[in-house]
């Protein structure tokens, strides 16, 4: 898997990020001057403290927000069949929003009814999404009847059905219990190796951004400026060995300094 991920690192990035920064009314700054590339196929997170404007950076990039200044780009884009650049995103918020009323099927299949794709044509896409997050046997299944781990599940899947080029995660596990999360980590790795999508994954943990990511860009506080990047040179599949090996430690070691030097300001982050 990473010789196909290795030669889209050297490729052209899908998306870049020029001097964006982002100012609310009332004068409120939330970003200055953030830089950032991202190359196809690459999982990067965004790590740092809350407020910082990561979840504002995520939505911008998603289209949700206009940028007041800088610009975001899509070099690496494909083109659809009227010729345009294929921006198809897939968002996974830090709650699971889903239909209390609706199954998991429905839920599942809403990205897909408000595309205009009628229901028959597509069941077989829809099922095969629940069974990729492993809740194939949930298909008829309520939110209510749920853990919350699987109502995550069910939105993840509801992201995937779209088939999209950019994977957009704002914090999906961070009110799991560790074990859960653990797992669901492990689950996303897997979906990310057999989709190929291009994952950009909001978290506070410093942990899971070591885990997951092939690259870790460390944000400052208010108005965020990405303070330092950081590589984790480790190949996937990753698991348990990983997250008890000496790599994982040091990794760790050097993102919770640079988060540390990035909160408190300090431009030597080393």
């Amino acid at each position: 898997m990473m010789d196909g991920a290795d030669a889209a690192l050297r490729a052209r990035p899908l998306i870049e990020v020029s001097g964006v920064g982002k100012t609310y009314p009332g004068g409120t700054e939330a970003l200055q001057g953030i830089d950032l590339a991202v190359q196809e196929g690459e999982f990067l997170s965004l790590l740092g403290p809350s407020g910082c404007g990561k979840s504002t950076l995520l939505r911008m990039i998603a289209g949700l927000a206009a940028p007041s200044a800088g610009r975001i780009d899509w070099p690496g884009a494909t083109l659809d069949a009227a010729g345009r650049p294929d921006h198809s995103v897939g968002f996974v918020f830090q709650e699971p929003t889903l239909m209390p009323w609706a199954t998991v099927f429905e839920n599942v299949y809403l990205p897909l009814r408000l595309a205009g794709h009628r229901r028959r044509a597509v069941a077989s896409r829809v099922q095969e999404a629940i069974d990729n997050v492993g809740l194939g046997a949930f298909a008829r299944a309520y939110p209510r009847q749920l853990s919350g781990g699987m109502r995550m599940r069910v939105s993840i899947a509801r992201a995937m059905v779209m088939h999209p080029k950019l994977l957009l995660m704002d914090e999906p596990f961070a009110a799991l219990d560790e074990i859960t999360r653990m797992r669901l980590n492990d689950d996303l790795l897997r979906l990310w190796a057999a989709g190929g999508w291009t994952v950009i994954f909001v978290t506070h943990s410093v942990y899971e951004s070591a885990y997951l990511s092939r690259r870790i860009a460390v944000m400052g506080t208010r108005p965020g400026r990405i303070r330092e990047i950081i590589a984790v040179d480790v190949p996937y599949p990753r698991d348990e060995a990983f997250r008890t090996s000496p790599a994982y430690n040091e990794i760790c070691r050097r993102t919770s300094a640079a988060l540390r030097a990035a909160m408190a300001g300090t431009e030597d982050i080393g």
